[in-house]
């Protein structure tokens, strides 16, 4: 087929480039040796190189294969961005296993969701969410719990501090003893890194490296099959595009979480692969986010566009240097423009809009950062070794430029399938294509253009939020007769969880009990932030709610209120 974009791209990028077929930990092993004495990661004061790094690694996966993790068995992690959430994931690896990340924000009956279709055996969590994971494990196939803590990975008094801001902060200090079920992360940097019995029968193309949850329109939440080629291809294709950062020189700024699959790959295995400085933050807080780009100085900062508005937004933005960010790739959701030229110009670096999906480990598209006019509004061209095509939504068959119709991409980086559902998998994988549900057009250079985001998953504040999983826990509320969850649009979230609900004939229930229900069964980010009570929600003459229907009138009274305005 004929790629356009390719005469786009700068003469530093390749239009293609061979892999090397090697597991994803062995660039671990690869720095370690390259750059040992260097600085991998900075959390908060404490600083580990890459030898430390690859040593406490090398310790977790022979623990792991002491407890009985074979290859192919899956370990969870259940962690916010720590020194502990890289070293186990490298770990996990090094003992023959498959990582499943888990958002360390999910209620109880999320975590028993996603560890009853996994299958995890293993999990390591941080103390305060201990109580949480042991609620499920006996309705799950977990055997053991390692638990971890903020205060095991930071520096000396700070570490001693923590646990009294811990308890002011969540009410709590969670004191776990070990048994032959529970286990210590801190018990297990104290024993020999050696006793790791490499894994047989290496297969780069097929062998899982990653569970990643995802979910479709509908429906909950599916464990994406990712392998060592898919990961490996997709960072590497992120270091090409990236070519004017010099390896073993950059400090990232890791703020975008590692259970999500962009932060993953392009911050913690992007920054592994080549020699980086991983600068962590747990959390997004602008103030912390600020003071951290003032002292670190990290110089590449990949985020989503709620951080870039957070900080842009923060009334002290003015007294902090941020000079040191040169190159910043945004993911997640549609990047505001304004937002990319404001960010550019306080920064003075290059703000970039990018593409992908969980099924595509997770880039496929985006802009050049350097040596070309950014085309507005465009999501960029596919990447090197990777392929697109705009589908027909009619009869599947490539359409011309500037027609509208689905976005279909092929690479390396295409994921193996979904977890246990070969069906949803054969709909999605058509002759290597991966169907992404996204409708959008190309024009006639090459340049990728998203109209609308699948049909109903609500993308807010970079989180991909499914309806139906909201609408389960609320139907299960005694006084709700009928429900519905939509995205709403929202200028910072982009969009933002609207609950539209009908009450039982004669119940009663206000806005903040309904608030106070959702919140013990759905992670905060997928609470409902608008709650509206109606008699009666538009069907289809099958008795279908019509959640599209709601949705435009949203977007109607919005274009509304800003003609007033």
């Amino acid at each position: 087929m004929n790629k356009p974009w390719l005469a786009e791209y700068p003469e530093q990028i390749p239009r293609e480039f061979s892999l090397v077929e090697k597991p994803l930990q062995s660039y671990l092993t690869d720095a370690a040796e390259k750059y040992g004495g260097k600085t991998a990661i900075h959390f908060m004061g404490k600083e580990l190189s890459y030898s430390e790094v690859h040593e406490a690694a090398l310790k977790f996966g022979s623990y792991l294969q002491g407890l009985g993790i074979e290859k192919g068995d899956r370990v969870a992690i259940m962690l916010p961005n720590t020194p502990q959430s890289v070293v186990a994931y490298y770990g996990i690896l090094y003992a023959g296993g498959v990582v499943v990340q888990t958002n360390p924000l999910y209620m109880e009956r999320e975590i028993e969701y996603q560890m009853k279709d996994s299958g995890a055996k293993v999990m390591l969590t941080l103390d305060i969410l201990y109580p949480r994971v042991t609620k499920v494990m006996k309705e799950t196939e977990l055997e053991h719990i390692i638990v971890t803590a903020i205060k095991d990975c930071l520096p000396f008094p700070k570490n001693l501090i923590y646990p009294f801001i811990q308890k002011k902060q969540y009410g709590i200090v969670v004191k776990v003893e070990p048994s032959e079920t529970i286990h210590l992360y801190t018990d297990i940097m104290k024993r020999s890194a050696g006793g790791l019995a490499e894994p047989e029968g290496f297969d780069f193309a097929e062998d899982l490296a990653l569970l990643q949850y995802t979910g479709g329109t509908t429906g909950f939440p599916k464990g994406v099959m990712l392998t060592h080629q898919n990961l490996v291809a997709n960072a590497s294709m992120c270091d090409i595009w990236l070519y004017k950062c010099r390896k073993g020189e950059e400090r990232v700024l890791g703020i975008l979480p590692f259970f999500h699959v962009y932060g993953m790959t392009a911050v913690m295995v992007l920054s592994i692969m080549q020699g980086y400085t991983l600068i962590l933050l747990p959390k997004f807080d602008a103030t912390t986010t600020l003071k951290t780009i003032q002292k670190q100085k990290p110089t590449l900062f990949p985020g989503a566009p709620t951080i870039y508005i957070g900080l842009l937004n923060h009334p002290d933005l003015k007294k902090y240097d941020l000079s040191s960010i040169d190159s910043c790739i945004s993911g997640s959701a549609s990047l505001p423009v304004e937002v990319q030229q404001q960010f550019e110009a306080i920064t003075g670096g290059k703000l970039v809009e990018g593409y992908g999906l969980t099924e595509s480990s997770p880039v496929t598209h985006s802009n050049f950062l350097w040596d070309k006019e950014r085309v507005k509004g465009s999501i960029g061209v596919p990447w090197p070794n990777t392929d697109s095509v705009i589908l027909s939504m009619e009869t599947g068959e490539p359409l011309p430029p500037n027609e509208i119709g689905e976005i279909a991409v092929k690479g390396p980086q295409v994921m193996k399938g979904y977890w246990n559902r070969p069906e949803e998998t054969e709909q999605t994988l058509k002759d290597g294509w991966l169907l992404t549900g996204d409708v959008g057009y190309m024009d006639e250079r090459g340049y990728f253009f998203v109209v609308d985001r699948k049909k109903d998953m609500i993308i807010a504040g970079g989180f991909n939020i499914y309806p139906r999983e909201i609408e389960e826990v609320l139907y299960e509320h005694p006084a709700i007769q009928e429900v519905v969850a939509a995205g709403v649009p929202d200028a910072y979230r982009g969009e933002t969880v609207k609950a539209y609900v009908v009450l039982k004939e004669g119940a009663s229930l206000t806005e903040e009990e309904l608030n106070v229900y959702a919140r013990k069964y759905l992670a905060a980010y997928k609470v409902p932030r608008i709650y509206e009570f109606r008699k009666e929600l538009p069907k289809t003459a099958v008795g279908k709610i019509l959640r599209r229907a709601l949705v435009e009138e949203e977007r109607v009274k919005l274009e509304e209120e800003e003609k007033l305005s």
